[in-house]
């Protein structure tokens, strides 16, 4: 269940719009995570979000990740790793660019794929590790 139930072919997207969703997929959850850990001054818990989202730490748990992946969600963060993105930022290296942007087509497929299961398994594994970073 998705929260449109409207029709779309996965095979026909790009692995930059896997991204575009995937992206407000991945923010969503960690926001939930952080408001479900309890009350807190908004600001504190948007400066804890911009760590967990921040390329950097995406590129982290994507290699996490990996071992886990069938291998449908390989191809689809494998899409999004190497899909052109034509610009970088300036705070990022373009190898963990690449790899946050695989990780959020992955999280983009699976969100219209419908497999909201698998998304909080990754997710929950991915924060697991992400917090020895942080």
């Amino acid at each position: 269940m998705r929260l449109l139930d409207n029709d779309v072919d996965l095979r026909t997207l790009s692995p930059l719009t896997l991204a575009f969703i995937g992206d407000a997929v991945y923010d969503l959850l960690v926001r939930e995570m952080l408001v479900c850990g309890g009350n807190r001054p908004v600001g504190a818990m948007n400066s804890e979000k911009i760590e967990i989202v921040r390329c950097e730490t995406q590129a982290k748990s994507a290699k996490t990740l990996m071992p886990m992946l069938t291998e449908e969600e390989l191809g689809a963060f494998r899409r999004g790793k190497n899909a052109g993105a034509s610009t970088v930022p300036k705070h990022a290296s373009k190898t963990d660019y690449h790899n946050a942007t695989g990780l959020e087509a992955l999280f983009g497929y699976l969100y219209l794929k419908g497999d909201h299961e698998r998304i909080r398994e990754l997710f929950l594994k991915a924060q697991e590790e992400a917090q020895r970073f942080l």
